[in-house]
């Protein structure tokens, strides 16, 4: 399945796995590189130091290309950079930031360099800053989302006719038919995020993958806005976060009611009813827990039977 993005990365399908926070790490990302996609350590939730161990443990679990998501929102971002060069990190995907702060820094050490946008404005600023690829994520995603509440299958195609570089879809892709969908609306390639949440190798507490799996449509919502717009399973957390909404709170009180550490406490270490459970919407079409290899064959052997059912 050779395109733009499976050259670029020297991968065998033009699937990348999402470098999610506390779910994205070494065994993940090497499983999903030696299946044939793109697999992405989530830098935002390591230290600088713990991401240097995973980056050493990727490279003895894959000969394979994988890479790393940074998001500039990282406090040690300098550390967190100085490490990718010095690891001799080849594939960087950068989000929640402005493209051109390290986009040159990074092209200059010879590191492909990708930039999540939300939106059409955002992805015109990161090819003039110099990346070579654009996600495009829509509103269905989990984790970090665009303010303007564009969904996937909008913007993939806006972004798409403005654009000279190749764009991968993400938002709402979890099988071989989104993939499809995504790649006729003029993606070169997807970005996967909830899918691989609930697969063997992700580093998520089984508490919060089950979560997943039991989770269902509307189940979702994208909130806290006012400090970067986040989609959560509805919780006994989400529940106060809505109270506190109809009380008009300023975004001190917000940031005080989120605190400090609540993403961590809910996928990593398995707290359902306190912790921050980040998931796309698509999450009601995932019912299983499987190894990455099985989920990527899964969805390449879809991919290919409902292309051909379409000719």
């Amino acid at each position: 399945m050779e395109n733009s993005i499976t050259k670029l990365f020297n991968i065998e399908y033009p699937i990348i796995q999402a470098g999610m926070v506390w779910n994205s790490g070494w065994r993940l990302a090497s499983a999903v590189s030696n299946a044939g996609g793109l697999g992405l350590l989530g830098a935002g939730s390591m230290y600088p130091e713990i991401l240097r161990e995973h980056i050493q443990k990727c490279k003895k679990a894959t000969e394979k290309p994988f890479g790393v998501n940074i998001p500039m929102l990282y406090p040690n971002i300098k550390e967190i950079m100085d490490i990718i060069v010095e690891e001799n990190v080849k594939i960087v995907f950068t989000s929640a930031g402005n493209p051109k702060t390290w986009t040159s820094f990074l092209k200059e050490k010879g590191i492909t360099v990708v930039h999540v946008v939300s939106s059409v404005k955002f992805a015109i600023k990161s090819e003039l800053a110099g990346v070579d690829a654009v996600v495009a994520e829509g509103f269905e995603a989990g984790g970090h989302n665009g303010r303007e509440e564009t969904t996937t299958f909008t913007l993939i195609p806006m972004v798409k006719e403005k654009l000279n570089i190749p764009v991968i879809a993400a938002g709402g892709i979890a099988t071989g038919r989104g993939m499809l969908a995504a790649m006729v609306l003029g993606a070169d390639g997807v970005q996967i995020g909830s899918r691989f949440v609930a697969s063997e190798e992700s580093s998520a507490h089984i508490n919060f993958k089950d979560e997943v799996v039991k989770a269902q449509d509307g189940d979702t919502h994208l909130t806290l806005k006012e400090l970067a717009p986040v989609r959560l399973i509805k919780n006994h957390f989400y529940n106060e976060l809505q109270e506190l909404y109809k009380q008009k709170p300023t975004v001190e009180e917000l940031r005080e009611k989120l605190g400090r550490g609540r993403a961590k406490k809910g996928m990593f270490e398995g707290e359902l009813k306190d912790g921050e459970l980040e998931i796309g919407q698509v999450a009601g079409l995932i019912h299983t827990i499987k190894p990455a290899k099985e989920i990527i064959d899964e969805i390449i052997l879809e991919y290919n039977s409902v292309k051909k059912s379409l000719c």
